[in-house]
């Protein structure tokens, strides 16, 4: 299939089987989230890979007891930094400037750029980091239906919940969105039969 019709076939899964993603399958995904779009390619956020079955059910109550949460073979959270500072600025510097082979110094403008980021009001910095967990999360469901593996993006849990429970605090981060993966079961999930709606594209795109 190409990617339209990956994008046709696939629907935020409501059920699933149990059954586990294939690690090479899972790896792929989770490479195409960390290659993501990002504002400066900074990344502020971190992604939970969650198996562990007995961590799931802890976390079961804390998403209202949606099934995905201990159906689904994997659990990604997406955790935005909690406060962005010059330390972190200055790391992701070193970062490219080790990849690139050149140095701090020829980054000047680029760090002055990023320099503004520990100066904001942190509640900026956390709804602006956010919407970057968004863009990934976008992409991991882009590149799960490339792979045929069904994917949830999710939003209704307490986000203060997940926290306490992942030890989020102490690492500096808060919970943004989840996103289940693994195979629906088709028998038990009424959504698989629907037809996708979409807005028609003479209504959704204005050309100028």
């Amino acid at each position: 299939m190409n990617l339209i019709e990956r994008l046709n076939w696939r629907y935020a899964t409501k059920r699933y089987t149990n059954v586990k993603v294939p690690p090479e399958k899972l790896q792929r995904i989770l490479e195409a989230v960390q290659l993501s779009a990002s504002s400066f390619g900074l990344q502020p956020y971190k992604v939970l890979v969650i198996e562990n079955e007995e961590l799931r059910k802890k976390l079961l109550p804390a998403a209202y007891n949606q099934p995905q949460i201990t159906e689904a073979s994997h659990i990604l959270v997406f955790a935005v930094w909690e406060n962005i500072t010059s330390e972190k600025i200055d790391q992701y510097i070193q970062r490219i400037a080790d990849v690139r082979g050149i140095t701090v110094e020829s980054l000047a403008d680029f760090k002055g750029r990023l320099a503004s980021l520990p100066a904001r009001p942190a509640e900026q910095n956390l709804n602006w980091a956010a919407r970057q967990t968004y863009i990934a999360l976008g992409t991991g469901l882009v590149a799960a239906a490339l792979e045929g593996i069904d994917a949830s993006p999710m939003e209704g849990f307490n986000p203060a919940e997940f926290d306490e429970i992942l030890n989020l605090k102490e690492k500096g981060l808060k919970t943004v969105s989840i996103m289940a993966l693994g195979y629906r079961d088709a028998e038990k999930d009424p959504v698989s039969k629907f037809k996708k709606v979409r807005w028609p594209k003479e209504q959704l795109f204005i050309h100028f």
